[in-house]
């Protein structure tokens, strides 16, 4: 015979264990299908991005171009497909995939929070450049068309991303596709950069590590079916041409002045100094205003006094403060160039 309180025990812990489960609205059964939503969300959202980028670049799309995209089966983009057909967000035909009106209208707002969101962690934020992208790719599935005119109106109504890309207005309108790839260009030939495109990941990481922002005017020195080989800011750079594909630029006519060609802060020794030029443009949102609080604006003196031991941050002197800067700051510091730093002693 059971003990009653035994029995009593072992019903009350089958009851809290069948809540857990299955109550409403919390229990495990409405969590997983409340992820589960919002994971066919993003994934048709994902879809129709594609698909808005398909026709953005006047490129074909295909089941199997969307699968790949979307790292699926053609059975499961075939089903999604399906799917955006019957809620008339997409038409297909034997050769191709369009979005309808209304299916273009839904993936303009889907973009539109994913450039804002970049364009907001790039001038408010200190998040890394590296991940603005994978951020802006969660945000842009839960944020809503209110809160994303509300974070527009909070940043200044921008009209490019931080990577160049065109932000969409909230009526769903969008300038039209503009620039070349960086491989287009002909030896000798000066151009600005305009955009950077920030997918695959793989390629976007790499040049970031170039140091190349849009901004930045280059010339190409090579251009060959292994290499371009071209100046950043004065700098030379070398990029395979799958890579330079994913740099847009603008040609212009000649040479312009660049802003902080000539040396960086990390450049100096223990004991140098230097003349502030500016700021990089790839420095943004706080740590560009952090370093301007400090005092690193055009015309100020800094020297350098002592590295750490293992060499990363420097100790910088800057109007009679001590500060510490990791070399990668530093390198975003352009100095008078030293010919011009002496005419100025």
């Amino acid at each position: 015979m059971v003990n009653p309180l035994t029995a009593l025990l072992i019903g009350t812990a089958f009851i809290g264990v069948c809540l857990f489960i299955f109550w409403p609205g919390s229990g495990m059964v409405a969590r997983w299908k409340s992820r589960k939503s919002t994971t066919q969300r993003a994934l048709m959202e994902n879809a129709l991005k594609h698909l808005y980028n398909c026709e953005y670049e006047s490129a074909s799309c295909s089941i199997e171009s969307l699968a790949g995209n979307l790292s699926i089966s053609s059975d499961e983009a075939t089903l999604l497909l399906t799917r955006l057909e019957v809620m008339g967000l997409v038409s297909t035909s034997e050769d191709d995939l369009k979005l309808t009106n209304d299916g273009r209208s839904y993936a303009l707002r889907v973009i539109r929070v994913h450039r804002l969101w970049e364009k907001y962690l790039a001038d408010e934020t200190s998040v890394e450049e590296i991940e603005w992208h994978t951020s802006a790719e969660e945000i842009e599935h839960q944020m809503s068309p209110t809160e994303a005119d509300e974070l527009a109106a909070q940043i200044g109504n921008p009209v490019y991303d931080p990577h160049g890309d065109p932000i969409p207005t909230s009526d769903g309108k969008i300038p039209g596709r503009r620039g070349k790839p960086l491989n287009d260009l002909k030896i000798g030939e000066f151009a600005n950069i305009i955009h950077i495109e920030d997918e695959p990941n793989a390629i976007y990481t790499q040049l970031v590590a170039e140091g190349l922002f849009p901004g930045m005017q280059v010339r190409i020195i090579e251009s060959s079916d292994k290499r371009i080989r071209f100046t950043a800011n004065g700098e030379e750079c070398t990029l395979a041409p799958l890579f330079a594909k994913n740099v847009t630029v603008a040609p212009i006519k000649s040479e312009q002045k660049i802003e902080g060609k000539p040396k960086k802060l990390s450049s100096l020794k223990v004991g140098e100094k230097g003349i502030v030029l500016g700021i990089s443009k790839a420095c943004r949102g706080q740590q560009r205003r952090r370093l301007m609080d400090m005092g690193v604006v055009p015309g100020t003196e800094i020297v350098n006094e002592m590295k750490s031991v293992g060499g990363d941050p420097i100790a910088y002197r800057i109007k009679e403060a001590t500060v510490a800067l990791r070399i990668k700051q530093a390198d975003r510091i352009y100095l008078v160039p030293d010919e011009e730093s002496e005419k100025n002693v």
